[in-house]
């Protein structure tokens, strides 16, 4: 399995650069290391400041967008597969069913994104 991350990778943007704007993402499979589909990307957020891609919204779960979960999960953790030609994340289904739950103030809630870093093992994007 050939994978590359978000910024070394063209994904579905056939041109043969490396950037890829966000409509381009929404949408795209999210697969388990041993390829169940988890979900898609329902949105990308991105930090103002620093113009950093941050978070993939993954919709996880339900049927045809019914009874589905939202996990914003570090963007770090998707790497796009060119075979698949979807993003493949180390996270299995059952670590994001146990992922600190979202409520409406995540954007700007410092504790629960320290929270939802500490869990997925990735560094805070605002050190």
């Amino acid at each position: 399995m050939q994978t590359q991350s978000f910024a070394d990778s063209a994904s579905t943007n056939h041109t043969g650069s490396s950037l890829i704007s966000g409509k381009a993402i929404q949408g795209t499979r999210v697969y388990s290391p041993a390829g169940e589909e988890l979900g898609h990307i329902e949105d990308v957020m991105i930090d103002a400041t620093s113009g950093k891609t941050v978070y993939g919204v993954l919709e996880f779960g339900g049927f045809l967008g019914i009874g589905s979960d939202h996990h914003a999960i570090p963007f770090g953790k998707l790497k796009y597969d060119t075979a698949r030609e979807g993003y493949v994340t180390d996270l299995t289904k059952e670590q994001l069913e146990n992922a600190p739950k979202q409520d409406e103030s995540w954007r700007e809630n410092r504790d629960w994104q320290q929270r939802s870093h500490d869990y997925y093992g990735v560094a805070p994007y605002w050190l």
